[in-house]
């Protein structure tokens, strides 16, 4: 049998929390009456058993037989399923089978909305650049400004490759931004994919978060605060383009870090820069006003080039009717970046020094054509939608869900609504749905998503994605499965697995408590308050055992969805991001907008 996560946090002296599991696994905040509403009893039976709940007052008001599963590969676990959709009245109620209890649930037609306020709400408290004010957040997550003012140059000198790198002859004042995880690095490839959910979402769903909905200090300016929080990165992102003019030396065409790179000179006016970020991986924990390491800017690459381009191609058009001149700005931005990208193709992230994650990528073929897809929506000028047409992204099938190194269906996402490829490509996302919902038949938890080479990094944000795919798939047909296996997603991740543990921080019974972070290190004693509601932790890593580097070890002997520990130490399972809580986001807000 596969190790429980008392059992690792046993074998790893981690003192696991005190409330026990449930004997019966669901959605630990609630259900809106309308919504699928399935459990699940771990059992070895292979006849269906019969199952009740009772409300408040112990009358019985729905009874019904589990469905067996048998054996899951994923959960290490023999299960059935529990499926209590007829109940729609709401109260608070206990479901029991086999001699086994739930805890107490509730069904309601407000049990998800708060969730995308405090979901949003961790993009302002990742803010660089700016005091965390107690007035918006609350005394416990206030703090002083990080990195203020953050005034950087390349990255020069020896890598531990030896290659030495010659740095550039320009500053930059890049202040502001969100921090992209635990750490306090700042990186374009994974700011692009967050901002684009959070853009995408405003697109799709302009009444989301309508001005004053949201955790921030620009509430009551006439903007809908969605957009607010996505421009404080959007201007850091605007402030990462290199200088017209500007050239730098360095490797072109290598994908690989290694030893003996020859640096090139390019052009690199319009380029971006990878990522700002400290020369030294600070310890945990640590306040980032108290960051005490260099900060240094890392040379241009084309896939932040790209990624830039595409992010700000898609402020041009959300801008115009709010802010003209700084949705002019953006678009000239795109271009110049869209222009540097294709005359420097192949600069790849290879600069290899400690203190900040690589986000390495050697395949732009699919960052090319998102960038392309984005500014030819806004512009609808030929050369951008030949660029688009000639893609053979455009005629392929969709392999799956997006993610920062896969970012083809952000493009695809956005064409869907287009006049000359729309129907093909939502006929696309359609057949990727369905593949999803079929995946929901093989896994015991009744979740879509069954990866082949197990769960790895970020696992949680993976079945997010993909339920932002099933998400405009309903919107697109209407058909009832999209939307139940969005809500099989989120089931999932608030407490209906194997762990009996939510993944967000703040909801539900056992949430998170310890994720990797410098600041909320969970020492209050000394400064360091525990996480604020609605961050979504990474999540099970079945690939994680190669990371012996990590304070707490490898995981092993764990079922795919129990590769997971709620320690700070654990960056492949618990650490947060910016790219992981922004679906997050997207898929909270589409749930409460229909009413589940």
């Amino acid at each position: 049998m596969p190790l429980t996560v008392f059992a690792i946090a046993g074998l790893l002296g981690i003192a696991p929390v005190a409330d026990a599991s449930a004997g019966i696994r669901l959605n630990q905040v609630g259900f809106t009456p309308g919504a699928r509403k399935v459990a699940v009893l771990p059992s070895t039976s292979l006849t269906p058993l019969p199952w009740t709940i009772v409300d408040e007052a112990g009358k019985v008001r729905a009874t019904g037989t589990t469905v067996p599963f048998g054996a899951d590969r994923w959960s290490g676990e023999a299960v059935h399923r529990i499926d209590f959709t007829s109940l729609a009245k709401s109260g608070r109620y206990t479901l029991t089978a086999l001699g086994r209890s739930s805890r107490p649930f509730t069904l309601s037609s407000d049990a998800n909305d708060r969730l995308p306020v405090d979901a949003l709400a961790f993009f302002y408290h990742q803010r660089a650049g700016t005091p965390i004010e107690a007035s918006i957040v609350g005394a416990t997550w206030a703090r002083p400004a990080g990195h203020r003012p953050e005034v950087a140059t390349c990255v020069w000198g020896k890598d531990p490759h030896g290659n030495d790198w010659p740095g550039c002859d320009w500053t930059l004042d890049v202040t502001g931004g969100w921090y992209d995880a635990g750490d306090h690095g700042k990186y374009v490839v994974n700011g692009g994919i967050a901002l684009w959910t959070l853009l995408n979402l405003q697109e799709r769903q302009p009444t989301a978060f309508p001005d004053g909905s949201a955790l921030l200090p620009e509430r009551g300016n006439g903007v809908p605060d969605l957009l607010d929080e996505a421009r404080y990165q959007l201007e850091f992102f605007l402030r990462m383009q290199v200088p017209n003019g500007a050239r730098i030396s360095v490797p072109v065409g290598t994908k690989r870090a290694g030893p003996g790179m020859v640096m090139t000179s390019i052009d690199a006016s319009g380029m971006v820069h990878h990522k700002v970020a400290g020369e030294r991986w600070t310890g945990i924990p640590m306040r980032p006003d108290q960051d005490p390491e260099k900060r240094q800017l890392f040379a241009p690459t084309t896939g932040a080039t790209l990624n830039f381009a595409a992010v700000t191609a898609q402020c041009a058009r959300l801008w115009r009717g709010i802010d003209r001149l700084f949705a002019d700005r953006c678009l000239a931005a795109s271009r110049r970046a869209f222009a540097a990208a294709q005359r420097n193709p192949q600069v790849y992230a290879v600069a290899d020094f400690t203190g900040s994650g690589g986000y390495g990528d050697d395949n732009l073929d699919d960052e090319f054509f998102w960038a392309a897809a984005e500014l030819a929506t806004t512009t609808g000028e030929r050369a951008y939608r030949a660029q688009v047409d000639r893609s053979p992204i455009l005629r392929a099938p969709i392999a799956g869900e997006p993610n920062w190194g896969n970012t083809a269906v952000l493009g695809l996402i956005t064409l869907a609504g287009d006049r000359r490829h729309g129907a093909s490509v939502r006929r696309a996302i359609i057949a990727a749905a369905d593949r999803f919902v079929a995946e929901t038949r093989r896994v015991g938890y009744a979740i879509p998503f069954a990866p082949e080479g197990g769960y790895a990094w970020g696992s949680t944000s993976n079945l997010l994605n993909r339920s932002m795919m099933l998400a405009i798939a309903h919107d697109s047909t209407g058909r009832r499965a999209y939307l139940d296996a969005v809500t099989d997603s989120m089931d999932f991740l608030l407490g209906r697995n194997p762990l009996d543990r939510s993944f967000v921080t703040g909801y539900g019974a056992r949430p998170v408590r310890n994720p990797h972070h410098r600041f909320w290190a969970n020492l209050p004693d000394r400064g360091f308050p525990p996480p604020p509601p609605g961050v979504i932790a990474g999540g099970p890593n079945s690939q994680n055992s190669p990371r012996a580097d990590e304070p707490v070890g490898p995981l092993k002997g764990c079922a795919p969805q129990t590769c997971w520990v709620d320690d700070i130490g654990s960056f492949t399972t618990n650490e947060v991001a910016i790219n992981w809580n922004a679906p997050l986001v997207w898929v909270s807000a589409w749930l409460k907008e229909k009413g589940r």
